[in-house]
C-alpha cells in the first residue's frame, strides 16, 4: 500500500495505479469495512517514502565545518574577518540571544580563543553597537532579498497564511502572521490583538488587511492555530465573508484534540494514570532510576517530545517495550533488598508491573493511539505539501486502528466516532477533498473512491478559486478529460508535462496541491521575541530596531527549518514531563 511512493520518493518506480488503495475512505462510522490485509503496514511505508521516522526520534546536534568560518590559508585576512563577523551575527540573530551579551568579557574571550585556533587573524570582535547597528542593517537587507524571492513564487503556487496566536503571561493576546508556500515559510508580522479580540468585525477587518497585503489572488487558504475562542468565532464567518479564500484548521491541532479526547476516555485515562505511577516512582530516586537503566541497557522510559499531545502515549509505548525488563527489575534481588520495596508506593508499583490486566489495557491504548501519533509526527517532520494526501493519511490511520482491533467494531468504533467528530467538525475542508481528487497518484488507483464529499470539494474549489464563468466552464471540461484519461494523467509528473495542453487545470491543480495542512506550531517560533516587540512606550528608533531584529530572527529560523536544520528539544518540552516524573506528596 505504498500509495505515496511515486509522488514523494521519485527514485522508486512503482506504478501507483496498481497499488492496493482502499475502495472507500469509510469516514462514516456506519460504513462498510475495507478489505483487511496490509493496512497496518501503511504508516510504516510512509516513513521510508518521506524520509522521516513517524515515531519521535532524537535530534542530532549540527556541526559546522571549520571551512565555514574561514579556516583556509589561501583566504585573505579581510575575507576571514567578514566570515567570522557574519557567523557571530547569525548566532545572535538566529538564536534570539540578547545582543548585549556581545559586551561580556567571557564572550570576547571565547571568540578570541576561537580565532586563535583558526590562525593568526587580526580581528575586532563585534560588540552590542555593531550587532544592533550596521550588522543588523546588513542582515535586514539580505533577509528582505530572501523574503522577496519567496514572495515572487506566490503568483504561481499560491500560498497559505498561517496564524500563530497565544495568550501571554499578563493576559494579552498576541498573534504572529506567517506565509507558507513550497519555496519556504516566511514571517510577516506580529500583533497584539488584545484591544479587539472580542470584536469579530474588527478581527475580520484585521484579516482583510493581511490578505490584501499578501495579495487576494495569491492566498489560497488561512490555516488557523486553534478552534477555540475568537479563532472559532472568526472561522464560522470567514467562508461567507471571503468568497475566494478557504478557512482551515491546522491538522496537527486537530489530531492533538483527537489524542487528548482519547486520553480522557475512562479506560485510557486509567492506563495512563497507572503508567504515571510507575514513572514517578522510578524517577523519585536516583537509586531506582539507576536500577532501571541497568535492566534496560541504559534506556530511560521517559523521554521529552516536541509533540506534547503524543508524549503520554510515547512514554506508554516505551513502558510496553521494556515490559520484560521492568518485570525483571522488580523481581531482582537489588529491588527486593531496597528501602522502596518495603514502602507502600514501592509495593503498589511492584504489583502493578506484575498485573496482567495493566499490560492488556496498555496494549489497547497503544492500538488506538499510535497510528495517530505516527501521523502527527509525519505532519511535523515532512516538508512536503500534504493537502493532496491528508484524506488518505487519515483514512489509513483509521484502517490501521480497525486492523489492530481485528475488525471488532465494539472495540474500534468508539475511537472512530471520536476521530470522525473532529474530522467532520474541525479538520475537514473542501480543499482537502479537491487535493485528494487532483492527486494523480491516488486518483488513478483502481481503488479510488470519489464520494459526494470529494465531488463537493472539487466543485467548491472551482467556484471559489476561479473568477469568471467562462474560465470555470473551461476548467470543468479539462477536469472531464482528467477523469477519463485512463492513466494519461497517472503520474505526478504530469502536472509539469501537460502544462501547455491543459494550462487552466495545471494552474488550478498546482495552487491546491502546493498547500500544506499544518499550521505554524511546527516551526516552534520563540514567542518572547514578539512579546518584547509589542511592548508600548518605546521611542521610534529603538522600536524600528526591534522590528528589524524580529524580521531577521524569525525568518532566519524559518529558513533554517525549511533547509532541514531543525533545533533540539526546547526547555518547555522538557518541563512538560513533570507530571510523569514528580512523585505526588
Amino acid at each position: 500500500m505504498n500509495v505515496f511512493r511515486d509522488m514523494i520518493n521519485q527514485s522508486k518506480k512503482e506504478n501507483l495505479a496498481k497499488q492496493n488503495i482502499p475502495q472507500q475512505r469509510n469516514w462514516s462510522a456506519g460504513s462498510t469495512s475495507r478489505t483487511a490485509g496490509a493496512c497496518s503496514e501503511v504508516l510504516e511505508n510512509m516513513e521510508s517514502l518521506l524520509g522521516v521516522s513517524m515515531v519521535e526520534h532524537a535530534s542530532e546536534p549540527s556541526q559546522i565545518p571549520c571551512s565555514q568560518i574561514g579556516c583556509n590559508e589561501k583566504m585573505s585576512t579581510a575575507s576571514v574577518s567578514r566570515q567570522l563577523e557574519k557567523c557571530i551575527g547569525n548566532f545572535f540573530y538566529e538564536t534570539g540571544v540578547d545582543l548585549s551579551a556581545a559586551n561580556s568579557p567571557s564572550f570576547k574571550k571565547l571568540i578570541g580563543l576561537t580565532i586563535g585556533l583558526a590562525g593568526p587573524v587580526e580581528y575586532k570582535i563585534p560588540d552590542y553597537k555593531d550587532l544592533n547597528g550596521r550588522m543588523l542593517r546588513d542582515q535586514v537587507k539580505e533577509m528582505k532579498e530572501y523574503v522577496n524571492k519567496i514572495k515572487s513564487s506566490w503568483a504561481i503556487t499560491g500560498c497559505s497564511i498561517l496564524l500563530d496566536g497565544w495568550t501571554g503571561k499578563m493576559g494579552r493576546n498576541f498573534i504572529n502572521i506567517l506565509v507558507d508556500c513550497p519555496e519556504g515559510p516566511i514571517y510577516l508580522h506580529s500583533f497584539d490583538i488584545s484591544p479587539f479580540v472580542g470584536d469579530i468585525e474588527c478581527l475580520n477587518w484585521f484579516l482583510d488587511i493581511i490578505i490584501e497585503e499578501v495579495g487576494v489572488d495569491n492566498v489560497v487558504q488561512i490555516v488557523a492555530h486553534s478552534t477555540a475562542g475568537w479563532v472559532e468565532a472568526v472561522g464560522k464567518q470567514f467562508m461567507d465573508r471571503f468568497k475566494r479564500v478557504f478557512w482551515t484548521v491546522s491538522a496537527s491541532h486537530c489530531i492533538d484534540l483527537m489524542l487528548e479526547k482519547i486520553g480522557l476516555m475512562a479506560s485510557i485515562r486509567e492506563v495512563l494514570d497507572k503508567a504515571k505511577t510507575i514513572t514517578k516512582l522510578i524517577h523519585s530516586s536516583a537509586e531506582v532510576l539507576e536500577l532501571l537503566k541497568k535492566h534496560t541497557r541504559g534506556c530511560d522510559i521517559v523521554k521529552p517530545s516536541k509533540i506534547k499531545s503524543a508524549m503520554p502515549f510515547l512514554i506508554l509505548q516505551n513502558i510496553m517495550q521494556e515490559k520484560q525488563n521492568l518485570k525483571d527489575m522488580f523481581g531482582s534481588s537489588e529491588w527486593k533488598t531496597s528501602n522502596w520495596a518495603y514502602q507502600e508506593k514501592g509495593k503498589r508499583v511492584d504489583e502493578l508491573v506484575q498485573d496482567h490486566y495493566f499490560w492488556i489495557g496498555a496494549e489497547m491504548a497503544l492500538k488506538a493511539t499510535m497510528p495517530l501519533v505516527r501521523v502527527l509526527n509525519l505532519i511535523f517532520e515532512t516538508d512536503k505539501p500534504l493537502v493532496g494526501l491528508i484524506y488518505e493519511i487519515m483514512d489509513q490511520a483509521k484502517e490501521t486502528i480497525r486492523e489492530e482491533f481485528q475488525n471488532e467494531s465494539a472495540q474500534y468504533m468508539p475511537f472512530w466516532l471520536l476521530i470522525d467528530e473532529i474530522w467532520n467538525n474541525k479538520l475537514h475542508s473542501p480543499i482537502h477533498g479537491a487535493g485528494y481528487y487532483l492527486n494523480p497518484s491516488l486518483f488513478y488507483s483502481s481503488e479510488f473512491y470519489g464520494d459526494e464529499e470529494v465531488a463537493f470539494g472539487i466543485l467548491c474549489c472551482v467556484v471559489r478559486m476561479v473568477k469568471d464563468q467562462e474560465s470555470q466552464d473551461l476548467l470543468t471540461r479539462q477536469l472531464v478529460e482528467y477523469r477519463h484519461s485512463k492513466g494519461g494523467f497517472g503520474e505526478a509528473i504530469w502536472w509539469s508535462n501537460y502544462e501547455k495542453e491543459y494550462p487552466e487545470l495545471h494552474k488550478f491543480a498546482i495552487r491546491i496541491l502546493s498547500q500544506n495542512c499544518n499550521g505554524a506550531s511546527k516551526y516552534g517560533l520563540k514567542r518572547s521575541i514578539a512579546e518584547n516587540l509589542l511592548v508600548n512606550g518605546r521611542n521610534p528608533i529603538k522600536q524600528q530596531r526591534l522590528l528589524d531584529f524580529a524580521l531577521v530572527h524569525y525568518n532566519s529560523h524559518l529558513r533554517q527549518f525549511h533547509s532541514g536544520k531543525k533545533g533540539p528539544i526546547a526547555a518547555e518540552e522538557i518541563d512538560s514531563l513533570n507530571e510523569w516524573i514528580t512523585l505526588d506528596e
